[in-house]
């Protein structure tokens, strides 16, 4: 069975989808089988793989409609052994649908289900909300990364994604866990780099990994290339730094 992880902070701008797809390709390249989901009807992370999404028929809208199979639209991508399940504009109108389905919190794990067997991980991209999509997520996920992007005004918000933790944790799944915290957009010249890594670790004293990821323009042009890091520049700081954060997540999974 797979390893769910959901990448999520519900502050936009902190990398997150980033993280997502890039942290995806770490374990594909790795030698792992993993399924992105793409839950931002933003579509980034699909896009940031060269899938035209505004031209798709379908996504993981009508999939959680139940109007397609979850294999007929889950896609390839430039990494063997990694698919992505891709997002299209159709999305945004699941927040409003989802309202007053019954068990509403847990479609998209009833979705995967279906999906866990065939995967060693599935990763799925956040929308940078607390919306039911990324409740949806959360509930769906076993593990939490939480990419928090090394600036002053990164920390606000992130007491109350905690609470919403607290609250999945309490009310729809007790075993929900953090895997970590993991530091974007890092700069070593800055000071207040350091000081929001230092404030960090008040609110994650012992899942703050040591990897992190370096501000870089490489980062961010991959996506607009169609490409992961690995593929855009693989020996470059980006693309050693997500490898080093897969495999510390995989050191964590004693895999």
């Amino acid at each position: 069975m797979s390893k769910i992880i959901s990448v999520v902070n519900q502050k936009g701008g902190v990398g997150k989808t980033t993280t997502s797809m890039n942290f995806a390709a770490a374990l594909a390249e790795l030698g792992f089988f993993v399924l992105l989901v793409d839950m931002d009807p933003q579509a980034n992370a699909t896009s940031g793989f060269g899938i035209a999404h505004r031209e798709l028929e379908s996504g993981i809208y009508e999939a959680l409609a139940r109007t397609k199979r979850l294999h007929d639209v889950v896609l390839n991508t430039p990494h063997e052994g990694l698919r992505i399940l891709p997002a299209t504009e159709n999305l945004a109108g699941a927040n409003v649908e989802l309202v007053n389905v019954e068990n509403r919190e847990y479609k998209l794990s009833e979705l995967l289900a279906e999906a866990q067997h065939a995967y060693d991980y599935i990763i799925i991209d956040c929308p940078p909300s607390l919306g039911l999509l990324t409740l949806n997520a959360l509930v769906a996920a076993d593990e939490l990364l939480i990419p928090v992007q090394a600036e002053y005004y990164a920390l606000e918000g992130l007491g109350q994604l905690l609470e919403t933790i607290e609250l999945i944790r309490d009310h729809l799944k007790p075993e929900l866990s953090v895997l970590g915290a993991v530091i974007t957009m890092y700069d070593k010249r800055t000071r207040l780099s350091e000081d929001v890594l230092n404030e960090l670790y008040k609110y994650f004293p012992d899942t703050i990994f040591r990897s992190v990821i370096p501000r870089t323009v490489r980062l961010a042009e991959a996506p607009s290339f169609g490409q992961s890091i690995f593929h855009y520049d693989p020996k470059g700081k980006g693309a050693r730094a997500y490898e080093r954060l897969a495999r510390e997540v995989l050191e964590k999974h004693q895999i």
